[in-house]
């Protein structure tokens, strides 16, 4: 392959306490949780609306908020929620999303915490040396230029940041499978009333491939959610195979699911009652990864800390979320496999929960980054759990926390006293019970 070298002199257009690389739900958090506590934020955000895949992604709900008992994430995840359902027009349920009000929900949370950010602004290198982040290179319509920061926070989802200062990571289960992407969609013409008692959405899936309705035979069908009063937010198709940090991968994804979608139109108006007349108005602008990088940190997340209901001293939330790993494949035993593990196996009774702990956030080998979102510590298993928009809350808001107490003293992830970072989260609200450091 052909290489140039490529140098040049660059503007220092930031310097701040916290850096934020991502805007969707943990960026959010985190950047607003770090300017509550007076710490200097920026946040750069690749498109022009925050919120991520509650927003441009078209996700239609938020997922679990609750173990049945608990508001796990209470605190700006529930501020987030309840400012999104003022803003909307109440003809759908408070855990379903309508985009619009939640993306002012997300503006003007974001511009009343004093964080400065900026749309159309790619992350595209920083610069590193002994573990510590000193720059973070930023490309965008004005030009290539760097922010200088104390503190990073990587709510990239696919751990970008951390990659670029070559953190460790992995990538898919152990046999490097990898769970499929969506590509959400907005749909119109559903007569949700006709809908009551109806069959499950997947319950024709094998009979439209026989006949051909369907191109491929993907038994895992999520279906299509009410929004709102004729509308739905669909959550059907899988991109097998995708590579969420390769462009040719996600473009190839997106061109496939779009020339999908219609084909899934065409099996609700014949095979699911309500949905005779339905129609698909707009898809997402952005591909829905469930999972690419999760970066390694001090501690890994694991599934028999699911198990286990694990309780860590150094918490800094609780979850909740069955182990959603979409199957990785269409055939049949991989769905049932999914199933078994979904429904009975990795799923929670009522009051169930698991600690996350403060090192799930730190990246081995980095002194001043913390990760929050899908790409902290995790093995693939506790991905899907907690990869979802409560999770990036929770997460998100405890790596603002944490950075702009770090930000205030030595600047160092691992100098942070956890005692007082638990105490500032739940003075603002986050569901954080007594530890108990026996059960580490």
């Amino acid at each position: 392959m052909a290489v140039i070298n490529y140098g040049r002199e660059i503007e220092i257009r930031r310097e701040v306490d916290v850096f934020v690389g991502g805007g969707g739900p943990a960026g959010v958090a985190a950047a607003v949780a770090a300017a509550r506590e007076g710490a200097s934020v920026f946040l750069a955000e690749s498109t022009c609306s925050v919120g991520g895949m509650g927003t441009i992604g078209m996700v239609p709900e938020f997922m679990p908020v609750s173990d049945g008992v608990n508001l796990l994430c209470a605190g700006l995840g529930k501020e987030i929620m309840d400012k999104a359902y003022a803003y909307s027009d109440k003809s759908h349920e408070y855990m379903k999303i309508n985009k619009e009000a939640l993306k002012r929900a997300y503006d003007d949370i974001m511009a009343d915490s004093g964080a400065d950010f900026r749309f159309a602004s790619q992350i595209i290198d920083v610069k590193a040396r002994d573990g510590k982040i000193d720059y973070v290179i930023l490309s965008c319509k004005s030009g290539i230029y760097a922010v200088k920061a104390k503190m990073v926070i990587d709510c990239t989802g696919d751990g970008d940041i951390c990659a670029m200062a070559g953190a460790d990571f992995a990538v898919g289960d152990e046999n490097g499978a990898i769970m499929p992407a969506t590509l959400c969609s907005l749909w119109t013409g559903i007569d949700w009333e006709n809908t009551m008692d109806a069959p499950p959405h997947q319950s024709f899936v094998e009979q439209a491939f026989a006949e051909g309705v369907l191109p491929v035979c993907d038994r895992n069908l999520p279906g299509v959610r009410r929004v709102a009063a004729n509308c739905g937010g669909g959550n059907v198709g899988h991109a097998f195979g995708v590579d969420g940090t390769d462009e040719a991968s996600v473009t190839k994804a997106m061109a496939e699911q779009r020339c999908l979608l219609p084909a899934y139109q065409i099996y609700f108006n014949k095979y699911i009652r309500g949905f005779e007349n339905a129609r698909i108005i707009s898809t997402a602008e952005v591909l829905g990864v469930r999972a690419s990088r999760r970066i390694t940190g001090d501690y890994v997340l694991k599934l028999a800390d699911f198990k286990a209901r694990a309780v860590f001293s150094d918490e800094i939330g609780r979850y909740c979320y069955s182990v959603d790993n979409h199957p990785a494949t269409p055939d049949q035993a991989a769905f049932e496999k999914f199933r078994q593990e979904f429904l009975e196996d990795y799923h929670y009774g009522v009051g169930d929960s698991y600690g996350i702990p403060y090192r799930a956030l730190t990246p081995k080998g980095l002194s001043n980054v913390y990760t929050a979102g899908r790409c902290i510590s995790t093995d693939h298993y506790m991905q899907a759990s907690v990869r979802v928009m409560p999770g990036c809350y929770i997460t998100g808001q405890a790596a603002g926390t944490a950075a702009s107490l770090a930000a205030a003293s030595e600047g160092d992830v691992r100098s942070v006293d956890v005692t007082e970072l638990q105490k500032t989260l739940r003075k603002n609200g986050v569901y954080l019970p007594a530890t108990a450091p026996e059960r580490l």
